[in-house]
This record gives structure tokens, sequence and C-alpha cells, in this order.
């Protein structure tokens, strides 16, 4: 290489796999009873470090400046994540917690995929922000977005979303607003952000079929109350949906949507066995579990459904059969009890984001802004945290749940 960076925080490495699962000694402080154990899944998906050298560089020369990136990686990552979610698993007694090991200046995979626009910030950006949505190429982005995003969702959807109960994706964040006020010790974030804006689902994002009711939360608010309680117990003090609620395509907003339509898929299924196999059926299903908005064939059966674009002459029978089995799949839902007896239902997954103020558990050089060792005070309050949270997880289970 001819371009000498200067040192940096991130490391650089293929990040072969993206997406892995860590185990952690089982303490097991407040075990999670033996028949949920395996329904809970921690993860974090912004404490990665690694960036694959080939988004770093083309034909020998840095495409981005290393100085930027390392502050920009240093502001994006969620310092101590990773702890927190091996602290909770071991006190409940879990294997582990899964992780995305790329870095979030490089792929945000809590985002939908795209590239951020102009001046956008928070909860406007997508999974390619800057330095990266100006370096890389059209191509790139479609290579980043294929190895990463997409093998990600692949490995989610086929087996760690299914069976759960419970999902708590772990962040950390900023001791500060922007106001300079000081935030929550933590904070747990339950609510789509247009849902708290405007009382109703984003139209365009996902399928209207999908109900306004359920955007008012994507966890269990007994699960939800029994963290903030026990938390609050311990001397933590605990926010709801506070600095920002969650982003449409986080995790935890695009689980609850996946959720639901497998539920309804099965719903219909077993009471109309014979469209399982019926092409026409498989693919209004795709759009509907499409939930990450990455398969063309989906959106433009979308497109086509509810912003009527013309398609292709060969495709038009197609679409057109898609367009009665949709229409069917609808009248089913609207006919039925399907969205009370999924909202009501002791069986609904939750998912919960978790916010955890970084200070608590991580100190950073105030000149240069590197993050130090971590003190023994520091895994203390981590330690203290994650078995909070795990006796809830355990209380919810043992007790809460009857009275849902």
């Amino acid at each position: 290489m001819t371009g000498t960076p200067p040192p940096h925080l991130f490391h650089i490495d293929d990040c072969t796999p993206a997406y892995d699962f860590v185990e952690v000694t089982r303490q097991g402080t407040h075990p999670v009873v033996d028949r949920y154990r395996g329904q809970v899944l921690l993860h974090t998906v912004h404490d990665g470090k690694l960036i694959p050298e080939r988004f770093l560089y083309r034909d020998g020369e840095p495409i981005v400046d290393f100085a930027l990136l390392n502050d920009k990686f240093v502001q994006e990552r969620d310092w101590g994540a990773n702890l927190i979610a091996g602290q909770i698993a071991s006190a409940a007694n879990i294997a582990g917690y899964a992780r995305c090991r790329l870095a979030r200046v490089l792929m945000d995979f809590n985002r939908f995929p795209g590239t951020t626009p102009p001046g956008g910030r928070g909860l406007e950006t997508m999974a390619i922000s800057e330095p990266f949505a100006s370096a890389l190429s059209h191509p790139e982005k479609l290579s980043l977005l294929e190895d990463y995003y997409d093998r990600i969702s692949e490995l989610i959807e086929d087996s760690l979303l299914s069976n759960k109960l419970i999902m708590i994706a772990v962040h950390t964040y900023d001791e500060h607003n922007a106001s300079r006020t000081q935030r929550s010790d933590l904070s747990l974030l339950t609510r789509m952000a247009h849902y708290q804006r405007e009382s109703r689902m984003p139209y365009g994002v996902f399928d209207p079929m999908f109900p306004d009711a359920l955007g008012a939360s994507t966890c269990s608010r007994i699960l939800r109350d029994r963290i903030s309680l026990n938390l609050e117990r311990n001397g933590f003090r605990v926010s709801h949906n506070h600095p920002y609620p969650l982003p449409e395509g986080s995790m935890e907003v695009r689980a609850q949507v996946w959720y639901f339509f497998d539920y309804l898929r099965k719903r219909f299924q077993d009471t109309h066995p014979k469209t399982r196999d019926d092409p026409a059926y498989q693919l209004v299903w795709l759009m509907l579990l499409n939930t990450n908005l990455r398969l063309q064939e989906a959106e433009t059966l979308r497109s086509f459904l509810h912003r009527f674009r013309r398609v292709p002459r060969a495709q038009l029978a197609q679409f057109k059969r898609a367009e009665k089995a949709y229409t069917h799949v609808r009248n089913f839902l609207a006919g039925g009890n399907i969205v009370r007896d999924f909202s009501t239902s002791n069986m609904r997954p939750s998912s919960l984001g978790l916010e955890v103020r970084k200070d608590l558990i991580c100190s950073f050089d105030k000149q240069s802004g590197r993050p130090l060792p971590i003190t023994e005070a520091q895994q203390h309050k981590a330690r203290s945290i994650g078995e909070v949270i795990a006796s809830a997880i355990a209380t919810y289970f043992e007790t809460d749940r009857q009275f849902l």
C-alpha cells in the first residue's frame, strides 16, 4: 500500500463472519427458567470494530481520510454494549449473545439499506453514511450490502428470530443531550418514531396491512415496566423512548413487523393449506416479510399494488394473480380476530431497545477522545446492570406472563 494511514482504533479485517454468537461464562445469579432460556435473544449491532480493507483502499490508495474516519468510528460505536450484553447473558444463565462485528461507521445494520441523504442525521440516517456514502462507488455499495447486510439478515431470519419471545438489542449512548442536560442511566426503547409523532405507522415503508395499533409498542408493557422497576429499585434512573424512540429501520421494529406477518401467514395457511405451494401467494408472503426492503421482486409487487406502477408486460399476469392472492389475505385479516389474538397473546414476541449511558461503563481521554481501559468500578457497574436486567427477565417469565 502506498498510503500510510495514521494510528486508528478500528481494525482492518475481512469481517468473516460479519455476525456471530459469543458464548459467555454462565454465572446464573438470576437464571431464566430452563423452559424459556432458549427463547431470549440478546444482541448488539453497534459495537463492532472491523472494516474490510477493500472498502478503505482503491488501487493501493486510501479512499477516505483515516483521521476523520477514526473520529467518526469513535463517535458512532456503542462502546460497552458487548460488555452489557455479556453480563445480562451470564447472570441469566443464557449461552451468550449475538453481535455484529462490522463497524457501524461503515454500515449500520440497524437502518434501512441505502445512502444517508446530505445533512441527514439521527433517526434519518440509512445504512451507509459519510464518509463512505461519498467515498464508495455504486458497485462497492452493492457489494457492501450484499456481502454483509443481506448475510446478516438471512442469518437472523433463518435461525435467530425463530421461537424467540424476547429480543433485547443492547446499545450505549452519550452522557449528555445536545442541550448539555444529563441523560438517564438507561433508556428503554419500545415505540416507533413515526408512531410517537403521528400515532400511526408511516405510509409506504411497510405494507399497509400491518395494523397501526401495533406500532404503539414493540414490547410487552409488563416486561418493559418490570425491567424499569427493577432498575429504579437498584438506584438506576430510567427513561422511556428518550431522547429518541426507535427508527423504523431498526431491528426492533423490523422484527415486530416480521413476527406479525409470519403469524398471519401461519394462521392463513392453516385455514387455506392449498395456498402453501401457490406461486402467487408465495410472492405475497415474500413481499410482506421483506421488512428490510432488500428484495427487488417484493418491492416491485409492492409498487404495483400500492403505487399502481406499470410492470413489464411479460410479468403482468403473474402480478395480477398476486393481486388476487393479496386481496384474499387482506380479507382474511379483516374478517377475523388476528390482530387481537396476536396483540393479546402471551406468545407475542417482545423487541426491546436498551440504551446504557457510556460513562457508566467506559471512560475516554479528554484530549484525544480515545477510550481508556475499563476500571474495576465500571466492571462492577456493568455486572450490576446485567444482574438487575436478568432478574427482571426471570421474574417476567416466572410470574408476570400469567397476567398477559
